[in-house]
C-alpha cells in the first residue's frame, strides 16, 4: 500500500513540476489553473497523510511559510563582482578593441544580453537539486534566502533531465514584473504604507522579507545569465545558458550571438526602444566575450570581468516644477540642497526629489525660484537636475541662493578649501551629524548592529542615550525602554545587535568611524596596510600618503581625525568596550612583495588560516587571488579535500601545488 501511496506521491510530484516549467518559463500552459489546483490539493492531502514521504522540494512547499526567521551569511565560491559601465557605441567598441588585444588579435564572437534591473540572486544545485540561494551582498558574501527562492514559480526545485553538472552555480536576476510592482504599490497606497520606488528595490525587499508566505504572494520572477562550474558542458557562454534554459531555469530569450561590431549597433539601437515593451524593468545591456577560454585568459580588474561590459541606455528626461528647496546635514556636516519637485514620472518610477549638490552647481545652472527644471536619472537609478527651461520662468522669480547657516544648528557655516561643499564646523552638537554618525557605524557593511536605522539612531541622540558611538556599548534593556513605541524584545535585540557587533572585524570598524574622505575600499587598505588601530594612529602623513590609493588628501583627514581628543577618547571607550581594533592577520608583519605578481588559486579545507586569511595573506604579499586555473596559474595552495577537478587540470598543465606549510614558508622567508 505504502508503495503504492509513495509512487502516486512522486508521479504528482514530476507532472506539476512539468506544468510550472511550462507555465512559469516556457509561458505555455498545457492545462487550466483548476486542473492544476485538483492535482495540488491531491498531492497536498496525500503528503499530509503520509508524512514520512515529506520532500522540502516538493512543489507543495512553493506557497511558503509564516515562520520568522533571520538570514546567515554565506561566503561566495566565486566572488559576484560589478560590471563596467559604457554609455556610447564607441565605449563598447574600445572595450571589444582592449579585449582583442589581450587575446593577441584573436577574434571572438560577442554575446549580446538585456541588462534586468532586479537584485542579484547566486543559486547553487547538487545532484539536480536546488541547495542554496545567495544574494550577492557585497560580492565576496551575502545572505542565504533559500527559503523564499523557493517560492519563486519560475526557479525549479529539480532541474529536468539533461546534462548538468553534479554541482554547478548559476547566476541571474530576480525580477518584479511591472504589473506586480504596480499592484504590490496600490495595495500600499491603499494601506498608507510608504510606496516602492522602482520594481527592483520592491524585489531586494521582497527577497529579504522574513516571511517567504508574503514573499509567495507578491509573484517575484527571475531570469539567469551565467553558468559557473568545473566541468561546463560547453567551452562557451551562449550554449551553457541554452543548456540552461532546458534543465528548467528562466533564460532570457532575447540572448543573441553577435559576430561584428555593426551587429552590436544594431542590437543596442533595436532594444532601446523594444525594452519599453518587455513586462519587466531593464536598465542596459550586457555584452560579453563568448568563448570561456578568452575570458579565463582576459580574466579580471580588482572590481569587474575584462571580458564582459554593460551599456546603460541614454536618461530619459522630463520637466518639471521647483516647489522648494530643502537643505540636509550629512554625517560630516555637508550641506546638500535638494530640489523638491512636482511628481514626475521617470523610467517608470515617479520622482519626487533631485540632489542640487552644492552651491556650485546651483549657480551654474543659475536656478530660481519656482523654474521649470529637466530631470533626468543617471544610470536610469538616481534624480538628476541637468537644465533649466529659462522660457517658463516667472517674471517675479528670483535666484536660490545656498544658505549661510546650518539649518540643523545655526552655526555659521564654512566652505572647505578647493572643494565646492559648504560645512556646518559644529560636528560634535550638531543633532543631524551626531545621528548620521550613530546610523553609519551601526550600518550593515559597517558594524551591522540589528535593529538600528535612521529613525532609531535619531532617537537615541534625543533621547539623551548616546551622544556619540561609543555610548552604544554602555547602553542596557532598561535604558532603551525609555524610547516610545520601543518594546521589551526590541530592546533586547539592540542590546544583543551591539553585543554581536565586538566580532566584526577590524577593516569594517575602521570604514565604520566615519573617517572623512574614508569609504569602505580605503579603510579595508588601510586595515591591511596597519595591521590594528594603535598601527594607524601613530603612521605620519608620508606613511599614509604612500599607501597605494589613499594619498595626501586622505592623509590629512586620516590625521586630523586622530589628532582630536574626542575622538581619542572615543576609540579608547570602544577598545574597552571590546571592539576588534587588530587584524587576525596582520599586515604589518607580513607586508612584502614576495609574491608579486603571481597568480594564486586555492582549493581545499586549510588547518592553521581560514580560506579568507589566507587570500588576504596573498594580496598582503604582492599576489593576486584568481578563481580557476589556467596556463597563467603560478601555483594552487591546496588544503585538504582539494577538488578532483582542480587536481586534475592543475596536473594536466603542470601547475605546480603546494600545501599551507610550504606557503607559510613562503611568504615567511
Amino acid at each position: 500500500m505504502d508503495g503504492n501511496v509513495k509512487e502516486q506521491i512522486e508521479q504528482l510530484r514530476r507532472v506539476l513540476n512539468e506544468h510550472n516549467y511550462n507555465y512559469y518559463v516556457l509561458n505555455s500552459p498545457t492545462i487550466s489553473d483548476k486542473e492544476f489546483d485538483v492535482m495540488l490539493r491531491k498531492l497536498q492531502d496525500l503528503e499530509a497523510a503520509h508524512p514520512e514521504f515529506y520532500d522540502p522540494y516538493s512543489p507543495t512547499q512553493r506557497v511558503g511559510s509564516d515562520i520568522t526567521q533571520g538570514f546567515k551569511q554565506v561566503v561566495h565560491e566565486r566572488p559576484m563582482l560589478s560590471l563596467g559601465n559604457s554609455y556610447s557605441i564607441e565605449e563598447v567598441e574600445d572595450f571589444l578593441r582592449r579585449a582583442q588585444n589581450g587575446l593577441g588579435g584573436e577574434k571572438s564572437e560577442i554575446v549580446g544580453e538585456l541588462k534586468f534591473d532586479g537584485t542579484s540572486i547566486s543559486l547553487t544545485y547538487e545532484h539536480g537539486r536546488l541547495v542554496r540561494a545567495v544574494t550577492r551582498g557585497d560580492g565576496t558574501q551575502g545572505d542565504d534566502v533559500t527559503n523564499n527562492i523557493v517560492t519563486i514559480r519560475s526557479i525549479p526545485l529539480q532541474l529536468n533531465p539533461g546534462n548538468w553538472p553534479d554541482k554547478f552555480e548559476v547566476r541571474g536576476e530576480v525580477l518584479l514584473p511591472w504589473a506586480n510592482f504596480e499592484q504590490l504599490n496600490r495595495e500600499r497606497q491603499f494601506n498608507e504604507e510608504p510606496l516602492f520606488a522602482n520594481p527592483r528595490n520592491a524585489a531586494a525587499g521582497t527577497l529579504k522579507l522574513q516571511k517567504s508566505s508574503e514573499v509567495a504572494r507578491r509573484g517575484l520572477d527571475a531570469v539567469f545569465y551565467f553558468l559557473l562550474g568545473e566541468s561546463l558542458p560547453y567551452p562557451d557562454h551562449y550554449r551553457n545558458m541554452k543548456a540552461v534554459g532546458e534543465w528548467g531555469l528562466k533564460v532570457s530569450p532575447q540572448m543573441t550571438v553577435l559576430h561584428s561590431i555593426d551587429e552590436v549597433h544594431r542590437f543596442i539601437t533595436y532594444w532601446d526602444v523594444e525594452r519599453k515593451k518587455l513586462p519587466v524593468a531593464t536598465d542596459g545591456l550586457v555584452f560579453k566575450i563568448n568563448d570561456l577560454a578568452q575570458q579565463q585568459e582576459l580574466g579580471f580588474t580588482a572590481k569587474s570581468p575584462r571580458w564582459a561590459i554593460a551599456y546603460k541606455f541614454a536618461p530619459e528626461r522630463e520637466c518639471t516644477k521647483l516647489q522648494s528647496v530643502s537643505w540636509e546635514v550629512g554625517r560630516t556636516g555637508v550641506i546638500t540642497p535638494v530640489a523638491n519637485l512636482s511628481p514626475v514620472l521617470l523610467s517608470g518610477t515617479i520622482v519626487k526629489r533631485a540632489s542640487l549638490h552644492n552651491a556650485d552647481i546651483i549657480e551654474s545652472l543659475d536656478i530660481h525660484t519656482g523654474d521649470m527644471l529637466y530631470v533626468e536619472k543617471g544610470g536610469e537609478i538616481i534624480p538628476k537636475i541637468v537644465g533649466v527651461n529659462n522660457k517658463m520662468r516667472q517674471s517675479d522669480a528670483v535666484p536660490v541662493k545656498f544658505v549661510t547657516h546650518c539649518p540643523a544648528c545655526g552655526t555659521p557655516l564654512v566652505r572647505i578649501e578647493g572643494e565646492a561643499a559648504w560645512v556646518c564646523p559644529n560636528k560634535y552638537h550638531c543633532p543631524p551629524q551626531i545621528a548620521g554618525r550613530i546610523e553609519h557605524f551601526v550600518g550593515r557593511h559597517m558594524m551591522d548592529i540589528d535593529g538600528i536605522g535612521e529613525e532609531m539612531a535619531k532617537d537615541l541622540y534625543d533621547y539623551g542615550l548616546v551622544e556619540n558611538i561609543a555610548d552604544l556599548y554602555d547602553l542596557r534593556v532598561e535604558d532603551l525602554l525609555m524610547i516610545d513605541r520601543l518594546g521589551i524584545k526590541s530592546a533586547e535585540r539592540i542590546v544583543n545587535g551591539i553585543k554581536k557587533s565586538l566580532e566584526v572585524p577590524y577593516e569594517k570598524v575602521v570604514f565604520a568611524l566615519s573617517i572623512p574622505n574614508v569609504g569602505e575600499t580605503t579603510a579595508k587598505i588601510l586595515a591591511r596596510a596597519s595591521g590594528s588601530i594603535d598601527n594607524l594612529m601613530a603612521m605620519k602623513a608620508e606613511d599614509l600618503a604612500s599607501i597605494n590609493e589613499v594619498g595626501p588628501i586622505i592623509a590629512d583627514s586620516i590625521i586630523e581625525y586622530f589628532a582630536d581628543e574626542l575622538n581619542q577618547e572615543i576609540i579608547r571607550r570602544l577598545k574597552d568596550a571590546g571592539v576588534q581594533f587588530e587584524s587576525k592577520v596582520s599586515q604589518s608583519s607580513n607586508l612584502s612583495n614576495k609574491l608579486d605578481g603571481k597568480k594564486i588559486v586555492i582549493s581545499g579545507v586549510f588547518a592553521k588560516h581560514s580560506r579568507d586569511e589566507y587570500k588576504m595573506l596573498i594580496e598582503h604579499n604582492g599576489g593576486k587571488n584568481v578563481g580557476s586555473i589556467s596556463k597563467n596559474t603560478d601555483f594552487v595552495l591546496a588544503g585538504e579535500n582539494m577538488g578532483p577537478a582542480k587536481l586534475e587540470k592543475a596536473n594536466a598543465l603542470g601547475i605546480k601545488i603546494i600545501n599551507e606549510d610550504e606557503f607559510l614558508a613562503m611568504i615567511s622567508d
